[in-house]
């Protein structure tokens, strides 16, 4: 499948909620986590994240198919942050992840240092990242007794 990313616009807010839920319902089902999950954001708080000055949305487009989305928040001309990205379910391991994040990094020449962060637990989502350069900061964050945030960078 050919990877593309399109910039979103305000008015896709409501969409990009419905995938966001979609996407990470499977996750807020496994954990429990109301607090920090995508799938418990409402739709709200997308449109607040949209309006800020530092945020880019995108759709991530396989051979035309909206199949995911991805926010870039820009901290500072040199540094920016992928939060979150997510695939839809039905479009999830045939590497368009990958595609989507190493192309969100390609419209950001500027950019030497990315950030993510996901569920330590998770060790698929781990290697995807890893797979990418992604390095553990050797942060975490303990949300529930079952699951740790860990924080990632990569330097270009």
């Amino acid at each position: 499948m050919t990877v593309l990313i399109k910039k979103a616009v305000f008015d896709d807010c409501a969409e990009i909620h419905k995938m966001q839920v979609k996407s990470f319902t499977e996750l807020l089902n496994k954990y429990k986590d109301y607090n920090t999950n995508p799938a418990a954001e409402p739709l709200e708080t997308i449109e607040y994240k949209f309006k800020q000055d530092c945020t880019d949305y995108y759709f991530i487009m396989a051979d035309n198919i909206k199949a995911g989305a991805a926010r870039v928040v820009r901290i500072n001309e040199n540094t920016c942050r992928i939060s979150p990205v997510f695939i839809l379910p039905e479009y999830q391991n045939r590497g368009l992840a990958q595609q989507a994040i190493l192309e969100i990094e390609a419209m950001y020449p500027n950019v030497i240092i990315w950030r993510l962060d996901t569920i330590k637990q998770e060790n698929k989502l781990r290697h995807l990242y890893e797979k990418l350069g992604y390095n553990s900061t050797g942060k975490e964050e303990k949300i529930k007794e079952d699951m740790t945030i860990t924080f990632y960078q990569k330097l270009k």
